[in-house]
């Protein structure tokens, strides 16, 4: 892990960098996020998660279907969201929610960039530390 990037983080850039590391849809994000954190406006989080994505560390992917060699369905990161929709796809509230359906597919997804763990994961060199 970088210590200086990671420790250069706001609290809220490192509810997102938990995201991503966790591969969890948007709405999960919540839960990391501290109180001050959770009474942001929505364009001014979105803000936020633009520029970790804007620095390479962060991916925005769709939910996709996915079968395991067993069988059993389950859910992986699918397609990257393009750059240019992002913003317009943060300002509406309903990505921040849980599908109500329960139906994660399609839902907007983070995934950590291998740039983004050389943050959040400390380096064999570090570990030796």
């Amino acid at each position: 892990m970088s210590t200086y990037e990671w420790d250069a983080l706001t609290t809220a850039e490192e509810a997102f960098m938990v995201s991503a590391y966790e591969i969890d849809i948007l709405p999960g994000v919540w839960g990391d996020f501290d109180e001050a954190d959770q009474s942001r406006p929505l364009d001014e989080l979105a803000g936020i998660l633009l520029a970790l994505i804007d620095r390479g560390w962060i991916e925005a992917r769709r939910v996709a279907a996915w079968t395991s060699p067993a069988g059993k369905d389950g859910f992986q990161p699918g397609e990257l969201i393009p750059r240019d929709q992002l913003p317009a796809l943060l300002n509406d509230a309903t990505t921040w929610e849980y599908p109500d359906d329960g139906d994660w597919i399609g839902a907007c997804t983070l995934v950590e960039t291998e740039a983004g763990k050389k943050v959040s994961h400390r380096s064999p060199e570090e570990m030796a530390e």
